[in-house]
């Protein structure tokens, strides 16, 4: 604003030096300033406008930075659920009562009690679920194929 009032200033030394006729002289000052007037006003009102719309740009990066914050909460914690520090759990499904629950991954452990019906549940490590189904002692009553003959012979 310094440097405006100087060419104010300068602009109406400028016109006392070149207008020789008071009237004209003060004529043109009074209109000249309210000239100005009216361009204050309008830059007065642009910044107020730019101001608002800062505020409100900066009210929505808080909003969007805490939205971002919730979302990098939840990443987190499914980050946790996926990559724990090799200790996984797994589920298991009691093939005697169906209770379900769940195991630290041990590769080195082959059997495991229902925490239900304490039972001995053979867990096998490999994934292969086709394995020798001739050791079953047909109490599963899951598949009901161990104790049936084979027809196709």
């Amino acid at each position: 604003m310094g440097k405006l009032k100087n060419e104010y200033k300068s602009f109406l030394d400028d016109i006392e030096k070149n207008i020789k006729n008071p009237q004209d002289l003060e004529y043109i000052k009074t209109r000249f300033a309210s000239f100005l007037d009216v361009i204050l006003d309008q830059m007065d009102y642009i910044m107020d406008y730019k101001k608002e719309q800062i505020e409100k740009l900066e009210n929505t990066q808080k909003e969007l930075d805490d939205k971002m914050g919730k979302m990098q909460q939840v990443i987190d914690n499914i980050e946790k659920d996926i990559y724990t520090d090799g200790e996984f759990d797994f589920e298991i499904v009691c093939p005697y009562c169906n209770y379900e629950f769940f195991i630290d991954v041990d590769e080195n452990k082959t059997e495991i009690t229902c925490p239900e019906c304490q039972n001995v549940i053979e867990l096998d490590w490999t994934g292969d679920v086709d394995e020798d189904t001739h050791n079953c002692n047909g109490s599963c009553g899951g598949c009901h194929g161990c104790d049936e003959e084979d027809d196709d012979m």
